[in-house]
């Protein structure tokens, strides 16, 4: 069985570590390869940033506009290979195809994005804020940038950081999810192809003595995080007390509130997407759904929904939802309905215990639907991160913003209505850093930053957009004077 190698200075080579953990099928238990797992691979990191910074030296000179010419190189690729690396995110992450080739699409319109970096970089300039003397900020790259990618979006989030930082001067280490490598080793092969100088970007494997490396090493100036938020504030604070700038994004227990006056039909559809899509495996899952005045017509038709979504393998294009992640993950999930059970709450729809025929040794959780649970309860508050909908009945908008607003995370929330006033009430004072209206899984283009409140983000600038662009740029502001007999006048 093959053993990952890791690819460094243009290079694949393989990990110092022997030890490895399995790369496995969550829908058919298949062993795809071996990824390295241990302290040796803190020596990997070590030769990751030794070239990284030593390439660091010439890319963060040449012209941003030479920088960004292999981005358009490296996006005619992703798309030229979209169903080869979508099948390999099915395969590895357990994800429908068809959610697989949208998490594609998102990760090539980062590198289209990027691309406009020789516009969104430039600088601001006051001509004469004294006699002769001109002030300017410029902005210039930082140095060693590093990304910790989570298993849920192999194929998207690693482009949330990498153009953004190469294309503003930077050079990279990526360390893929130890569950699901398999596809940034093909972007890595599609990378070679695009004539990056040796060492700007670069591939790790490993686990927690990987990213610990990363935290520590001196010479890496910047972090990219993705994952739960124990791990987030992990990374946050021990990558800051290096000295280091990091974005960590965390959990999630998203809100979506339904009005009585909301398009029922339309509005269940896609509610019931954002619940079980991805197998809830997604930072913008909708988790808590609020019916507010509901006299149980939004219910009922929450459950017939739920109910007849198709569960399965992913590579089946009649599938509506794959497995999570792992066994481990599975149990985790259908621990926490017990719990919520144990709390008060009624299994509405239960999806534990799941056989798929051909299938049988699958992570597969059906979808589950819960009532009743207390407001003050553990479960309600806790991120699931798995096919599981909460359905809680409020009086007013008030009583839902309240709610919300008293909840540790900030991710997403969400509001269907017709009303005009009470969408504009719910957009300025739900604390949540991505809003929906009549959207179930209010997902920022690329061209905005992927914003997170509270317990679901730690730092201050997200990644996307022009808050990528500041992020891995520092600025420099200059004040010269250059006198003249003419400016003596003034």
């Amino acid at each position: 069985m093959e053993v990952l190698n890791n690819y460094i200075n243009s290079s694949w080579v393989k990990s110092k570590e022997t030890n490895t953990s399995d790369i496995i099928n969550p829908a058919t238990q298949e062993i795809l390869g071996k990824v390295p797992m241990g302290k040796g691979t803190a020596t990997d990191v070590a030769r990751a940033v030794e070239a990284a910074a030593e390439a660091y030296k010439i890319w963060s000179q040449v012209p941003v506009m030479k920088r960004v010419q292999p981005l358009y190189k490296l996006k005619q690729l992703l798309e030229e290979n979209a169903e080869d690396i979508a099948r390999t995110i099915t395969t590895e992450c357990g994800k429908t195809i068809a959610e697989s080739r949208g998490e594609l699409q998102r990760a090539i319109e980062n590198v289209e994005t990027a691309c406009g970096t020789p516009m969104l970089i430039q600088s601001e300039f006051s001509e004469n804020i004294a006699g002769g003397v001109d002030e300017f900020m410029i902005r210039q790259p930082l140095g060693v940038c590093a990304c910790i990618a989570p298993f849920n979006f192999p194929g998207m989030i690693p482009f949330w950081f990498l153009p953004y930082a190469i294309a503003c001067g930077n050079t990279f280490i990526l360390k893929p999810s130890e569950k699901v490598p398999l596809t940034m080793m093909k972007v890595f092969k599609l990378i070679e192809q695009i004539d990056l100088p040796s060492g700007v970007i670069n591939l790790v494997h490993g686990g927690k003595e990987t990213v610990d490396a990363l935290l520590d090493h001196p010479e890496i100036k910047a972090i990219s995080f993705v994952g739960s938020s124990n791990i987030a504030r992990y990374v946050y604070s021990r990558g800051a007390a290096n000295g280091k700038r990091v974005q960590a994004q965390g959990g999630a227990k998203n809100p979506v509130v339904i009005l009585p006056d909301a398009d029922i039909e339309m509005s269940v559809q896609i509610v019931t997407d954002s619940v079980y899509g991805c197998a809830g495996q997604r930072c913008l899952a909708a988790s808590n759904i609020i019916t507010v005045g509901d006299k149980g017509s939004i219910k009922e038709a929450l459950y017939e929904s739920a109910k007849k979504r198709t569960t399965g393998f992913g590579l089946d294009e009649t599938i509506e939802m794959g497995p999570v992640i792992s066994k481990e993950s599975r149990t985790r999930v259908e621990s926490l309905v017990d719990k919520a059970v144990s709390e008060g709450a009624k299994v509405l729809l239960d999806g534990r215990n799941a056989k798929v025929s051909g299938y049988e040794n699958g992570n597969f959780i059906r979808p589950t639907i819960l009532e009743g649970l207390p407001l003050n309860g553990e479960t309600i508050r806790t991120e699931i991160f798995g096919p599981v909908m909460s359905l809680i009945e409020l009086e007013t908008v008030d009583d839902a913003l309240n709610f919300i607003n008293n909840g540790h995370y900030g991710n997403m929330a969400c509001l269907f209505t017709s009303s005009g006033a009470n969408a504009r009430k719910f957009r300025s004072l739900a604390n949540a850093g991505n809003i929906g209206i009549n959207i179930g899984v209010a997902a920022p283009m690329a061209q905005f930053p992927f914003s997170g409140w509270k317990e679901s983000f730690f730092g201050d600038l997200h990644g996307q957009g022009r808050h990528a662009i500041e992020f891995f740029t520092q600025t420099k502001v200059v004040i010269e004077r250059w006198p003249r007999e003419w400016s003596r006048k003034f």
